[in-house]
């Protein structure tokens, strides 16, 4: 699952990230509304996390400009007020659904998982499944499969196995995965990334399907 986190406060929007990485989503991060929008016309997310009060451009603003255009993920709205009013004009400027600050970490969650499961019909962006290469990756329920055969992979794996198989053959370089899958600020020097790739590869199995091209990255 591809989220983009929209929020301006910067210490929370880094926690969010933290967490939603360690469950294997592939995650970004924007501080104000105009940033969002530039970063959704770049990527296709499956869902935003919106937090209304933004500087610059409000997140109602950006809900309005994504729903203009079309832009097929589902938005989770985030906003400090919680009153049934909040919530039906949140939801009228075309949020999917809406959170209450401070909420459940895990709540966040559950309503992430329920929205991609949400995807409108013939949309790429929401996909829950993804497949190549005889490899099939429900990006929803975490269930990954080789030729039929149960892959028993850590959330981590699953995020890098999701990364792949959008790229669709091209390659993907470590600093994309750890950006995407662990905090950007890891030292370049760990062997983090190297080491899930490699547990990836074993428990894919063979022949093996994950290439390493030096100056490039990883591909499938």
């Amino acid at each position: 699952m591809r989220v983009l986190i929209v929020e301006d406060e910067r210490e929370l929007a880094a926690m969010l990230a933290e967490g939603l990485r360690a469950e294997g989503m592939v995650c970004d991060i924007a501080h104000d509304g105009a940033r969002a929008l530039e970063m959704t016309a770049a990527a296709d997310y499956d869902v935003l996390v919106l937090d209304r009060n933004l500087p610059h451009l409000s997140g109602d603003a950006v809900c309005r400009a994504l729903d203009t255009t079309g832009y097929p993920a589902r938005i989770l709205m985030l906003t400090a007020a919680g009153t049934l009013s909040d919530l039906v004009d949140g939801l009228g400027k075309g949020a999917d659904d809406y959170l209450s600050k401070p909420f459940s970490y895990l709540e966040l969650v559950a309503r992430l998982r329920a929205l991609a499961r949400r995807a409108p019909a013939g949309s790429t962006a929401g996909t829950t499944v993804l497949t190549g290469h005889g490899i099939s990756l429900d990006t929803v329920h975490r269930i990954a499969e080789r030729d039929g055969r149960p892959l028993k992979l850590t959330p981590r794996e699953l995020g890098v196995l999701e990364l792949l198989l959008l790229a669709g053959g091209a390659p993907v370089t470590t600093e994309q995965l750890r950006d995407r899958l662990w905090d950007p600020a890891l030292d370049p020097a760990t062997t983090a990334v190297r080491v899930t790739v490699h547990s990836l590869r074993r428990k894919i199995g063979e022949p093996p399907l994950i290439t390493h091209d030096p100056g490039y990255g990883y591909r499938l």
